[in-house]
């Protein structure tokens, strides 16, 4: 404002010195009493110069307030000038708040006229109108000016600050009912606000002209509610029911700006409105009837990521239809059937975008052209891969369960066999080589299903506490041998690394896993490190759909310098049996087991990559302590080892299983009882001089299952020790296995020696 003095500091302060004046010259004048009374002439001069000076500055005060009075006089004869006849409420103030003018609309409209300062004045209509003051008088003297949108008790309302010298500001208080949005041209483009219960809150000039007045409520502009957006809906305008195009977008505190475009709408009309196309605030693009891109506007281009779309075809921009797009386009020119919105993936190298593409026909000069209203519908998308990939992983939770109790039933029967037939082999035996073989094999099946257990989170984890650096000292070497000669492997420890509770087979196959694909990115060669790290998250971290919780972690990194991952792969890593590498180099397992390892174990893994710059995988697993225990009392040389010689119960109702554990069991000095199911071992056991020592019982059977039969035994014979074989996992019956005492679990397939060893263990 040119018109405005600048109020300077001193001036502002002197303002308030008037009260302080009289106090100067008070004291002056008892300086000169004094000086009178003193005898000393020396004392007295200088006595008399003290009281001469605070006279002088008592004068000097006076002569300020009253210029800074008259100043302010002007300074509001000058505001009152500017801004006496403005309809909007304005204010100067000074930078404390101090109401230095209002006009004469603004004591009309706000009930705290006498309030002397701006927070005062809006008290009635905002709660804390302090904060907001602040806020905005802080941007206005930083920007020259500020403004904010804000809900007070008479409706939207928006407040600007404008500075207004070195000490003053100008504040405006409007209406904002009555402003089109942000954005939007409030000339060619008919378009209204539209409230959370279908009231209009604002028509700008172009849809008042169209509609013919200002209507209160959508109901009274359409007859067929709710609008379609991105479809031809009947508007009421001041011609009759014509077809427009609408197009509809959120807004701000459940506001929705609607767009109407009359003119491309109906196919008798001529498509004279593109010079609008531009205006819309949405995607769309003009196509032929063969899906050439005609038109496109700035929107468009943007979610599209492409700097001109002008001729290139349809199926060139986008895919993802079931079937092809020349005929939906077909269809849509044609008018045949009801063309739906279709969902589809835009190619684009930098990011996974989705659109949703709704068409509609227009005539243009005789000829049929389809406008294509596209809205992004990429969130979307990802709580639909959310919900398809907790599916998946469902269905394959299931599937896995079901195979490898199959599975694993089949393996014990053929590495047990295979067991047996090598204690009557020695190396130099001709079949030896071909037993071994079929031994490595059948293991490599068992660690496939192994690998489906993982993902799925069903698998039988054995934790325990450990220092990962120990466990990386031991796995250095396998390491080096994996990534070869053109590779080199690095560790990094923290010196003062803390402990962690993992299995710790399972986190030696996560990290070979990470290891091999690394290596696996760098063909020519390169660096691969593994860096680990204490880390403490005081707050939650959040990122890749997860919430990591504050707490205290181990970081374990594996990075390489390799050929590193695109965008729209880094989504698909983690899924089963997704890989970029060529048929027969791998299964596509590798990063799905790892996944479902570290979520069983209670952690997070997290992968940042970008194409050319290598990937870095990060696991986050929570620290545990090592508690205190007391020492270990000394055992005796033969504690532990059980007996040999005792009675064994085994329950089993696969044959194959049942014959190879009976052998196995009698070849180390068991007498063995067999069952087929639990009922046939109650009747065995109604014969009470039958000593039993322990039950060796398969957990899922047909009609009794294992933990049931048990516990009905139990209660006759309480001290009999059991052993649980399975091929699911421990999880799924750990509730009922903690109620029966004495009780272990070994999980299918087992060796020979797993078996033996684990019931000699139970013997009393």
């Amino acid at each position: 404002m040119d018109g405005v003095h600048s109020m300077t500091p001193v001036r502002q302060a002197a303002a308030g010195l008037r009260p302080r004046a009289g106090m100067i010259a008070l004291a002056a004048i008892g300086f000169a009493v004094a000086g009178w009374m003193v005898g000393d002439p020396l004392m007295q001069a200088v006595l008399v110069l003290v009281a001469g000076t605070l006279l002088a500055t008592a004068l000097w005060v006076l002569l300020l307030h009253r210029s800074e009075v008259r100043s302010l006089a002007g300074d509001r004869t000058q505001f009152a000038r500017l801004l006496e006849h403005d309809t909007i409420p304005c204010f100067v103030t000074r930078a404390d708040g101090g109401i230095l003018y209002r006009n004469p609309a603004a004591s009309a409209t706000l009930p705290g006229m006498q309030a002397e300062t701006l927070a005062g004045a809006l008290q009635g209509d905002l709660a804390n109108p302090g904060a907001i003051l602040f806020r905005l008088q802080s941007r206005a003297s930083a920007a020259g000016a500020a403004q904010e949108d804000l809900v007070t008790r008479r409706g939207h309302m928006r407040l600007s600050a404008h500075r207004a010298g070195e000490d003053a500001f100008l504040w405006r208080y409007e209406s904002s009912a009555d402003r089109p949005p942000p954005g939007a041209d409030p000339v060619p483009l008919p378009m209204l606000t539209v409230g959370r219960k279908d009231t209009v809150l604002f028509m700008n000039a172009a849809a008042r002209q169209l509609v013919g007045e200002r209507v209160r409520t959508l109901e009274r502009l359409c007859p067929a509610l709710p609008l379609r957006s991105g479809q031809v809906n009947p508007i009421l305008t001041r011609d009759g029911v014509i077809a427009c195009l609408v197009v509809e977008l959120e807004g701000m505190a459940g506001r929705r700006e609607v767009f109407l475009l009359p003119d491309m709408a109906a196919p008798e009309c001529q498509a004279d409105g593109w010079p609008l196309f531009d205006d819309l605030p949405v995607p769309l693009l003009k196509l032929g009837r063969d899906g050439t891109v005609q038109m496109s506007n700035l929107p468009a281009r943007d979610l599209l990521g492409v700097g001109n779309c002008a001729g290139k075809a349809l199926g060139e921009l986008m895919e993802g239809l079931g079937r092809s797009i020349s005929d939906w386009l077909d269809d849509a020119a044609a008018g045949r059937g009801t063309v739906h919105s279709e969902f589809m993936r835009i190619r684009r190298d930098d990011k996974e975008v989705f659109a949703q593409v709704t068409l509609n026909r227009v005539i243009e000069e005789g000829e049929t052209v389809l406008i294509a209203v596209l809205s992004d519908a990429t969130k979307l998308k990802s709580l639909e891969a959310q919900f398809v990939q907790s599916q998946k992983m469902q269905a394959i939770g299931q599937l896995a369960g079901g195979v490898a109790h199959d599975f694993n039933n089949l393996l014990t029967a053929i590495s047990g066999h295979c067991d047996l037939l090598l204690l009557r082999h020695d190396q130099g035996d001709p079949d030896y080589a071909d037993l071994m073989q079929i031994g490595q094999n059948a293991n490599r099946a068992a660690a496939l299903v192994n690998q489906l257990l993982a993902y799925s989170r069903k698998q039988t984890l054995r934790p325990q506490i450990m220092d990962l650096r120990d466990m990386l000292a031991d796995l250095t070497h396998l390491l080096n041998r994996l990534v070869g000669e053109k590779v080199s492997l690095t560790l990094s420890h923290d010196p003062l690394l803390a402990t962690i509770r993992a299995d710790k087979r399972q986190l030696e196959q996560v990290l070979m896993n990470l290891v091999v694909n690394a290596r696996d990115a760098m063909p020519e060669g390169g660096d691969i490190r593994i860096v680990t790290e204490n880390l403490t998250l005081e707050t939650p971290l959040r990122r890749d759909r997860a919430v990591v919780a504050p707490g205290r972690y181990v970081s374990v990194k594996v990075i390489d310098a390799g050929t590193g991952i695109a965008a729209d792969k880094l989504q698909k890593i983690f899924e089963p049996f997704y890989t970029t590498k060529r048929t027969g180099e791998g299964t596509g397992l590798g990063l799905s087991t790892a996944y479902g390892i570290i979520k069983q174990t209670g952690g997070f893994i997290f992968v940042d990559s970008a194409p050319g710059e290598g990937a870095t995988f990060q696991l986050l697993l929570p620290v545990h302590d090592i508690p205190q225990q007391p020492a270990p009392e000394p055992e005796a040389s033969d504690a532990g080892q059980g007996r040999a010689d005792g009675v064994v119960l085994l329950v089993e109702d696969e044959a194959p299983v049942r014959a190879f554990a009976s052998r196995a069991l009698q070849l180390r000095g068991f007498t063995v009882l067999e069952a087929d199911s639990a009922e046939a071992a109650l009747e065995l056991l109604d014969d009470p001089d039958l000593k039993v020592d322990v039950f060796v019982s398969d957990v899922v059977m047909p009609g009794i299952d294992g933990p049931s039969w048990v516990q009905q035994a139990l209660r006759d014979r309480p001290g009999v020790h059991v052993v649980f074989v399975s091929g699911y996992a421990e999880e799924t019956f750990a509730d009922t296995q903690t109620a029966i005492p004495n009780s272990v679990f070994l999980p299918k397939p087992f060796s020979l020696t797993e078996l033996t060893e684990t019931v000699q263990r139970q013997m009393a």
